[in-house]
Parts: C-alpha cells; structure tokens; sequence
C-alpha cells in the first residue's frame, strides 16, 4: 500500500517548495529511487526543471520533463498533464489535487506551505488518504 508523507515546511513562498522538492529529490535520487514530481501547470514544472539544473554547482541530478516525450526515460521526471506510465516507485505531488494515478507508486511526498492556499489542499489530501485508509507520515519541518 502507498506510504504518504507530508512535509510541512516552515515558509510561504512558492521558491521555498521548490527548493525543499529540489532537496528530497537530490536525496532520493542518490538512494537510487526514481521519481515522478507532478504539478498543476507548465509554469511550476518548469520552475522545478530549471531549479533542479541550478540546484547546486557540485551535484548533477538527471532529469527530464515528461512532455518532451523522451525515448528513454530519467530516473527523475516532471510533469503536470501527463500520466508518467513507467514510474511507480515515488511521487512527489506538488499539484493542489490527488492525482488519479498516485496509488501505484510506493511513496508519496505531500509538500506543505504556510499559506491558506496550500494548508486548504493539504487538509483536503490529508483527509483524502485518511478516509481511505492509507498509511501516514507527518514531518515538521518547521522544527529543523
């Protein structure tokens, strides 16, 4: 059964998602897990593509936008329409809804801001999982 995560974050602007997502993928990616990052639009895929570029100057993380159609895929792709058929093992959902697919990957990372907007869809996953009774993590990152 999928785990799900929630990762509540202590800021409130969009960039300190990216970057927090940005640093969960570099983490998993060297744990050799392979990641589909879902969004709402083309504008927040490709915030997260360029941020994962300039993540940092000495750690290469190999990515791809699933709406470029690749031949082969990259153990990390992005994507806001598209149903990432070959990745099963972790989602990180940064969309404001569910998506349909979310229940054949392994993990789910829900990142949450401090902000009405973002706390509103959290509870709403929150309760979505909950009432189907997946399995549940909460991380404060408002601590670390």
């Amino acid at each position: 059964m999928t785990r799900i995560d929630f990762y509540i974050l202590a800021g409130t602007e969009t960039q300190e998602r990216v970057q927090f997502a940005c640093r969960l993928i570099e983490k998993a990616y060297k744990l050799g897990r392979q990641l589909y990052i879902h969004t709402d639009d083309e504008q927040t895929t490709a915030s997260i593509d360029d941020a994962l570029w300039q993540y940092r100057a000495d750690s290469f993380i190999p990515h791809q936008r699933i709406d470029q159609q690749p031949e082969t895929p990259a153990p990390i792709e992005i994507g806001h329409q598209h149903d990432p058929k070959q990745h099963q093992d972790i989602l990180i959902n940064l969309a404001h809804e569910t998506p349909a697919f979310f229940s054949r990957f392994e993990r789910v990372a829900e990142l949450v801001l401090q902000q009405p907007e973002s706390l509103a869809a959290s509870r709403r996953s929150y309760a979505f999982y909950r009432d189907r009774g997946y399995p549940m993590k909460t991380h404060d990152m408002r601590k670390k």
